[in-house]
Order: structure tokens, then C-alpha cells, then sequence
């Protein structure tokens, strides 16, 4: 049946092709640019040489404090761009930064405010039994000009609040490049 269908489906194709003037089929094909614009949009997204220096100076912010730990930074479709590990960091640290990150990132929230909206007793606590996302403080967007671009996120110090700080320094070391 299914193979009925495509041919009836392609045979209906051809005919409309065939009953157009000459040349009007590639016409058919081709999008008026106008129209391409209006099918398409732009996005904006942090770079990976942008990504790498935010995770750096997240680690060495960690590190300044004694807390060994991973960071990940991903692009704004949640994709990880760059994952930095302390040698002593728990092996479970690269893939919680990364979902930390995926989880701001999909909610346009810090994970500590997020933490706090879906803890239990709230209307949106079912959210936290998602595939891959980490309610814990240490994942924040990163923004520049008003849109999200990407989103940090840290795993391994003692709690959600310090691994925060060390997001916090990560985005503050490229802040003036994303407000350029």
C-alpha cells in the first residue's frame, strides 16, 4: 500500500511539472530570496575559542578556591563545545557539568533558581525526572545582546552555591566580548 502511495504521490508530482510552461518548473524550485528569508532565520552562538576561555577561567576560579572540578560549555542548541576536567575530579563531573549546562540552557534559568522552582511540593517538580536534567546549582545561560548564545556549567565543588561561583567567573571572563 505504502509503495501505491508514493508512486500515485509521484506521478501526481510529474503531471503538475508537465503542465507548467517551459521553464516555469525551475522557477517553481527556486525560492525568491524574499521568500527564502522569510523560511529561514538566523542564530547566534557562542564560539569555541569563547567557549574555551570561559571553562578556563572557570577552572582556575575553582582551583583558586581548592575545589577540583570538570567544566562544560555548550552551544546554544546544548551541544558541548569544550568539557575540562581537574585531574582529581570526580569521574562523574564531566557528564553532570555538561548536563548542568544542557539544563540552564533548556530552561533559561540558572540550575540554583531552577533548584529552588522544581524542588518538591511545586507544580513543575515532575521536570526534574527528565533525561538530563541536574537540579543543582552550578549551570547558568550565557547570554549576549539580550539572547541566549550557549550556557556554562561546573561539577565537583562542595554543593550547587560554590560551583555557581566558579560559573559566574567563567562567564564574567568573556562578558565583554559577548556585550561588544
Amino acid at each position: 500500500m505504502h509503495r501505491t502511495s508514493t508512486l500515485a504521490l509521484t506521478t501526481t508530482a510529474a503531471a503538475v511539472l508537465l503542465s507548467l510552461p517551459l521553464g516555469a518548473a525551475a522557477q517553481q524550485s527556486k525560492p525568491s530570496a524574499a521568500a527564502a528569508a522569510a523560511a529561514t532565520y538566523n542564530l547566534r552562538s557562542i564560539t569555541p575559542e569563547a567557549a574555551l576561555r570561559a571553562a578556563q577561567a572557570a577552572l582556575r576560579s575553582c582551583a583558586g578556591t581548592g575545589y577540583q572540578v570538570a567544566v562544560a560549555v555548550t552551544d546554544r542548541g546544548g551541544n558541548a563545545l569544550v568539557m575540562l576536567r581537574d585531574r582529581l575530579a570526580g569521574p562523574h563531573t564531566p557528564q553532570t557539568a555538561i548536563d548542568k549546562a544542557w539544563t540552564a540552557l533548556s530552561f533559561r534559568m540558572d540550575t540554583l533558581a531552577f533548584a529552588k522552582a522544581t524542588q518538591a511540593g511545586e507544580g513543575a517538580s515532575g521536570i526534574r525526572h527528565l533525561p538530563r536534567v541536574v537540579a543543582i546549582g552550578g549551570g547558568r545561560p550565557i547570554e549576549a545582546a539580550g539572547a541566549t548564545v550557549g550556557a556554562i556549567g561546573i561539577s565537583g565543588a562542595p554543593g550547587g552555591e560554590a560551583d555557581d561561583v566558579c560559573a559566574r567567573a567563567g562567564i564574567a571572563a568573556i562578558q565583554d566580548d559577548l556585550d561588544f
